[in-house]
């Protein structure tokens, strides 16, 4: 299987970088696109065995998959300039730029060809990304090929085109807010006396075990709470704070304006 990645920024390099190290792919396999020189080094020097050119589109011809991962005000010109001339020959297209429908992008590369919209995040690097996935035009065989891809960097679920929305608000736009909740909690620490990197290890480590808990006993996290909110205890005293500032509502409200 071929590879080529349009775009080797945040997202695409991410993308390139895990499937280097998942072995799902040899690096030979996978070219990555750039605009500018300055992320072509980068990535060969990542790993000079990935095909890191730029500005150089020769490799879409025979690529099996192409994933455009560039800004989503970028994806019609590039489609119509460089997919929408090759045939459809039963390659896969995938894009993993936010808000734009199925049926534009099929508009845009050429209809009846394979469109895919795969919504990861940037964890894809360290193969635990979630990705979500909907498409137009798939076969078994090649739902199955991009669900495998996108499970070698984390894991992968295929949803309707109408979920796509709030798929990406909570586990794209998701990871930025899990990282703004981190460094409020690593402030909170060092303001009660721990340094930086203590509270930061002591923290990363808490959520760990929050995770662990929750995918273990199949629980809701109210569930979990409960077990450690005991009466008039230390811990029920900084939830009923938390709820005071708006902790809950806030966080829904954060996700519903990403999601207008």
């Amino acid at each position: 299987m071929k590879v080529s990645i349009i775009g080797g920024g945040n997202m695409g390099g991410a993308i390139a970088r895990g499937l280097a190290e998942s072995g799902i792919l040899q690096p030979e396999q996978i070219t990555v696109i750039n605009r500018r020189e300055v992320k072509t080094r980068q990535m060969k020097a990542y790993n000079p065995k990935i095909n890191a050119v730029t500005g150089d589109y020769s490799s879409l011809a025979t690529a099996d998959i192409v994933v455009i991962a560039v800004k989503p005000w970028m994806v019609q010109a590039l489609a119509e300039e460089h997919l929408a001339k090759c045939p459809n020959n039963g390659q896969i297209i995938v894009s993993v730029a936010a808000g734009i429908p199925l049926s534009d992008l099929e508009a845009w590369a050429g209809l009846g060809k394979t469109i895919i919209c795969a919504i990861p995040n940037t964890a894809a690097e360290v193969r635990q990304s979630m990705t979500f996935i909907s498409g137009i035009h798939v076969d078994d065989a090649q739902k199955e090929s991009v669900l495998r891809l996108f499970q070698a960097i984390g894991q992968a679920e295929w949803i309707e085109e109408r979920l796509l929305g709030p798929a990406t608000v909570l586990c794209s736009c998701g990871i930025a807010f899990a990282f703004r909740y981190i460094r409020a909690a690593m402030e909170g620490g060092v303001e009660m006396g721990l340094y930086p990197q203590a509270a930061k290890q002591g923290f990363l480590q808490t959520l760990r075990g929050a995770i662990e808990l929750l995918e273990q006993h199949d629980s809701h996290p109210e569930q979990e709470i409960d077990k450690v909110t005991t009466p008039g205890g230390l811990t029920i005293k900084g939830l009923n704070e938390m709820e005071h500032a708006g902790f809950t509502s806030a966080v829904i409200r954060g996700l519903k304006a990403s999601n207008s």
